[in-house]
């Protein structure tokens, strides 16, 4: 059953790329004992989610955090090394935290997979936004296939 307001995120390991390597990070470490604006697509370097996603997370960081958010999160079923370029070509900084959810154990324990085997993606994250307060989801905000509106920064600003 997908993950619903009041659920607690799933326990599972992502990776995140540092100037050390390659890092796994707990859900637990991530979201509890904070506010956390969590947005996903369904990949790094795709259009809407390079031209529109992720821009509007940079841009809108400031004012996110300004309403509580101790960290803004993206996260794809992407490897950590993808994750990372995304990021620098983006010039998202310290503003998001980049999670890899590479071998889809968040997106699949939450119910929030994505079939793009038709696009030749396989499988991956659908496109969606939460808002998760020490470790239980507060909001969500699910796009239907194709769409960007529900899960924008703006749409999310207005939830806090």
């Amino acid at each position: 059953m997908t993950i619903a307001i009041g659920d607690k995120i799933p326990a599972v390991l992502l990776r995140i790329k540092t100037e050390n390597g390659v890092e796994e990070v707990s859900t637990a470490d991530v979201f509890d004992n904070k506010t956390v604006a969590l947005f996903a697509v369904p990949g790094a370097f795709t259009p809407t989610c390079s031209a529109k996603h992720l821009p509007g997370y940079v841009e809108q960081a400031a004012a996110i955090k300004a309403k509580g958010v101790d960290t803004i999160a993206c996260l794809s079923v992407n490897d950590a090394f993808v994750m990372a370029a995304w990021a620098e070509d983006q010039n998202v900084g310290d503003a998001i935290l980049m999670l890899a959810d590479g071998n889809s154990e968040f997106t699949a324990s939450a119910d929030l997979g994505l079939d793009g085997s038709a696009f030749g993606l396989g499988y991956r994250s659908q496109r969606y936004s939460m808002i998760v307060v020490d470790g239980f989801v507060k909001h969500i905000n699910i796009e239907e296939p194709g769409q960007f509106q529900k899960s924008s920064a703006e749409a999310l600003l207005e939830q806090l």
